[in-house]
């Protein structure tokens, strides 16, 4: 096996189309899930989603559990514990197609991400045995509690106590968790807490637990159909042996789960956005204005290729992702006891990717969303219309698994310290393009070139950020919110030219041209956005002749040959427009 790529090696290297994973490499059995979660939720979800929004009683349990009897709720789970233990693709296909499930796909993603996760991965073999089979039929419902009223972002602060009973039977837990899904009906809690007040920790808390109690629903702008609480601990007694992993280690419990945690949440946003753009294409071509659809009108025909554009670069980030945490996952032997502990370790690798999934999906959600209901014109803002859903459900993407500015902090941050560990060679990689700008620099001509020179950029901004501040840029939260902007710039653009590099040597030009048309209407629209975003650091770190010179180098690596986007967005959307949905 050739050695598997390191996280952020795409800003340092060249990629093999052939190496990456695409929608266009479904197997058999992949298209099966697909057509599963697709019928079952057409079917069973969508016709009810008056009833869920209204919180109907009981309802969540009884659609989970249809749920688990069709096999989506152990996707993540080893046979050993009754789940299905399906590949990294097809649990992704699962998260996208329960993307359009509305506030269920968030109850989905409680009970099979972060509400049983954590058990997967750091659990031993009595707690998997337990509460894993219970999770995959539905019988169990599970939650995760770890924001506090006073600790969101910053996890580590929250106050809840776990003190060590007198016989030494249980940890006594005081507290309060705010913002829990699932929080309604849960049966088990994947509870944080500071044992003693400074070791914080991890605990799987049963939810018919004496002192345990809830506050009310909480009324929410979106995802209104999903259970959100206050959970209130007070000398609640949880077993010793309900402790999860080691005393003092509930941070690597909670970071490991957000990672995978964060790469579903930017499969939900995919499959939501695909919905926006299947409704607000269907409404172009049935709404007439001045006698023809308002689908032949060119504004509308840029919104709706615009849309594409931005899922088919989400959706090429996504899968390609998935092919590198599936490949990783196969590097590793997870059949031990510590199975979980080492599937977890694997992920971690790319815990860059995932950040900037999450980050890009939920912001091409927002986009598409938003002009789903411009497209609607008036009926946009009407609720009989499921557009106006769709946009209140999708303002919460982008505050779920830690706020994109959190994310956008961590991604250049994981980069630095990668680089310093050894493990990635960008401030090598950023001398030596110094070293290359010296001499002239060829304009681009087509989208490769594009490609490389959005990863020139992100190594010119990087290094001369690094230059002049060192340590310091870590405290700098505006350029490092740039520098991540970045980063999901090189690998949007390179996953959208790769998809379309392995479209076209599968399937000639002319099979092709769809996945080329879209990845060049992403590359050339973004490109010249990245020029702006460096300008804008140089300004913050340089003036003068300094300023000058900076200046005088970016604009050697943006050169590039112009297409017409026009065109080939009246090309994207007439595609659109006929197929009424997102093809490619």
């Amino acid at each position: 096996m050739s050695e598997l790529p390191k996280g952020g090696s795409f800003l340092v290297q060249a990629t093999d189309p052939q190496s990456v994973f695409t929608p266009e490499d479904f197997t058999e059995e992949h298209r099966m899930i697909e057509t599963t979660v697709s019928r079952f939720v057409s079917d069973r979800v969508l016709t009810r989603i008056d009833e869920l929004e209204s919180q109907r009683e009981g309802l969540i349990r009884e659609l989970l559990g249809e749920a688990g009897e069709l096999g989506l709720l152990g996707a993540e789970i080893p046979e050993q514990y009754d789940g299905m233990e399906m590949d990294k693709i097809s649990s992704t296909i699962l998260a996208e197609g329960m993307g359009r499930a509305g506030s269920f796909a968030m109850t989905q993603g409680g009970q099979t991400g972060i509400g049983s996760l954590p058990i997967v991965f750091f659990g031993n073999h009595e707690q998997k045995s337990k509460y894993l089979p219970g999770i995959v039929t539905g019988e169990l419902i599970g939650a995760y509690a770890l924001t506090e009223p006073g600790a969101g972002s910053d996890a580590l602060s929250i106050k809840t106590k776990a003190v060590l009973s007198p016989d030494g039977k249980y940890y006594i837990l005081n507290g309060a968790k705010q913002f829990i899904t699932n929080a309604g009906m849960a049966d088990i809690f994947i509870v944080y807490a500071k044992i003693d007040g400074d070791k914080f920790s991890t605990f799987i808390v049963e939810g018919n637990s004496e002192g345990l109690s809830l506050g009310l629903e909480e009324k929410k702008m979106g995802i209104k159909g999903s259970s959100t609480r206050t959970v209130v601990l007070e000398d609640v007694k949880v077993p010793v042996e309900n402790l999860l992993f080691e005393i003092a280690r509930g941070h690597v419990v909670a970071f490991n789960i957000l990672n995978l945690g964060r790469y579903k949440l930017a499969g939900n946003s995919v499959g939501n956005a695909k919905l926006a753009l299947e409704l607000s294409a269907g409404y172009a071509n049935e709404r007439r204005q001045f006698n023809v659809p308002i689908a032949d009108f060119g504004l509308i025909k840029e919104k709706l290729a615009e849309m594409a554009t931005r899922i088919y670069a989400a959706e090429s980030m996504l899968y390609r992702t998935g092919g590198l945490i599936e490949n990783i996952m196969h590097s590793v032997d997870t059949t031990g006891p510590d199975g979980g502990r080492v599937a977890a370790q694997a992920i971690e690798e790319y815990a860059l990717e995932c950040s900037l999934n999450k980050v890009f999906a939920t912001e091409v959600l927002a986009y598409v969303v938003d002009e789903g209901v411009q497209i609607h014109g008036g009926y946009g803002v009407i609720a009989e219309y499921p557009i106006e859903r769709l946009y209140r459900d999708a303002r919460v993407y982008r505050i779920f698994e830690g706020t994109n500015e959190i994310n956008r902090v961590l991604i250049p941050t994981l980069l630095i310290r990668k680089a310093g560990k050894g493990d990635l060679p960008l401030m090598e990689a950023a001398a030596q393009l110094r070293h290359r700008l010296e001499s002239e620099v060829a304009v681009g001509e087509n989208a490769g070139d594009a490609v490389q020179a959005a990863r020139d950029i992100f190594l010119f901004v990087l290094g001369t950020a690094w230059e002049k501040l060192g340590q310091k840029l870590l405290k700098e939260q505006e350029i490092l919110g740039r520098l991540a902007d970045l980063t999901i710039a090189v690998f949007g653009m390179e996953s959208s030219w790769l998809r379309a590099q392995k479209a076209l040597a599968r399937d000639g030009e002319d099979g092709a041209k769809r996945v080329t048309n879209l990845a060049k209407a992403f590359i050339y629209s973004t490109l010249p956005r990245l020029e702006v975003i460096a300008g804008e650091v140089l300004f913050a770190l340089s003036d003068g002749t300094d300023l000058a010179a900076q200046q005088a180098a970016l604009r050697k690596l943006v050169q590039y040959t112009p297409i017409d986007l026009i065109g080939l967005r009246r090309a994207i959307a007439a595609e659109i427009s006929e197929a009424g949905k997102y093809i490619v």
